[in-house]
């Protein structure tokens, strides 16, 4: 028994943890990749036109969404399908679990029937040691199944709750100009997101300090997206001399994107600062990784984490979908 159970591995999936990375230092890597950067900006103008052709709006622009319906928080067909592909053998080893459950189950019964009769026989009084070995197997037995298929099943609702969570963010909205709305989603494969969510303030600060870093973010593809938690975007100024000219156009680049539809994104951040455990004043950071999923959370800035060699380093596994 103990070698077929160690064929049925476990993992556990959880919810997203804005306590790690709170790094106020920063380490600058001296990085320099100016084909990735043309490419960001080639493929995010080819969304672009890809939304435009789709009839995207093209009208007024609506920065409130007090009338719109937020999303289900019902798992979607996409969050199973894409659960049933990270964990392709999690349905079988919950069948055999209920199977051997069920085994289990029936065993214990006619043990328990066996039982009976034997006491009810004083001339079977020797088979009940006997009877009552098989009968202790099959209860033990049943009780490991069932442990085993509710960790799987727990470790399968963690996974849908996240992937639910990522498929929602992705749903949410982005502004890139007057007349250019995206979805999170739209970017995949195109450029590494990271949301900055917080006070104005911090929103501010967030801006300023990312300034001496433009070219090294821009290499590694990162494109910022601020949300004020108090719903005033501050104005971001940038310097508009010549000297200046290449610089501040790339930091318009790096802080082109806005969100839209504020109560949805607001919504959703409560969301994972409540299951994070974190306080719903506190400012926060979310880095997606090209493929759309959340790569790191944490309290504070994020310059610290995204300027590190690691981020760099890492290998996304861009989308197939």
């Amino acid at each position: 028994m103990a070698s077929f159970m160690g064929l049925f591995p476990y993992n556990m999936a959880g919810p997203l943890n804005f306590n790690h990375h709170n790094n106020y230092k920063y380490q600058i890597g001296n990085h320099r990749n100016s084909a990735l950067f043309s490419c960001i900006d080639h493929n995010l103008t080819q969304h672009m036109l890809s939304c435009k052709r789709q009839s995207c709006s093209t009208t007024t622009i609506t920065c409130s969404a007090a009338n719109k319906p937020s999303p289900s928080t019902e798992v979607s067909s996409t969050a199973k399908i894409r659960s049933e592909v990270l964990s392709p053998f999690r349905s079988v080893r919950m069948f055999f679990y209920l199977a051997f459950i069920a085994s289990g189950a029936l065993g214990g019964l006619i043990a328990t029937t066996r039982l009976i009769a034997a006491l009810a026989n004083p001339s079977r009084a020797a088979e009940v040691p006997e009877i009552l070995k098989g009968l202790g197997i099959d209860i033990g037995a049943a009780a490991i199944f069932a442990f085993l298929y509710y960790r799987e099943n727990k470790a399968k609702n963690v996974q849908l709750a996240r992937l639910s969570r990522e498929e929602n963010l992705s749903n949410l909205k982005l502004r890139v100009d007057e007349k250019k709305i995206i979805s999170v989603s739209s970017l995949r494969g195109v450029a590494r997101l990271v949301i900055c969510a917080g006070p104005a303030p911090f929103i501010l600060e967030s801006f300023k300090l990312s300034e001496p870093f433009t070219q090294s973010l821009l290499d590694r593809g990162v494109l910022v997206v601020p949300f004020a938690s108090n719903g005033n975007l501050p104005s971001f100024e940038f310097d508009e001399g010549e000297e200046m000219k290449e610089l501040t156009t790339k930091r318009k680049r790096l802080w082109q994107l806005a969100p839209i539809y504020v109560s949805e994104w607001s919504n959703w951040l409560d969301e994972q600062k409540k299951l994070a455990g974190v306080s719903p004043e506190s400012p926060v950071y979310l880095s997606l990784r090209m493929d759309g999923r959340v790569r790191g959370s944490g309290v504070g800035y994020p310059l610290g984490m995204l300027l590190s060699p690691n981020y760099h380093q890492q290998r996304d596994v861009v989308r197939s979908s």
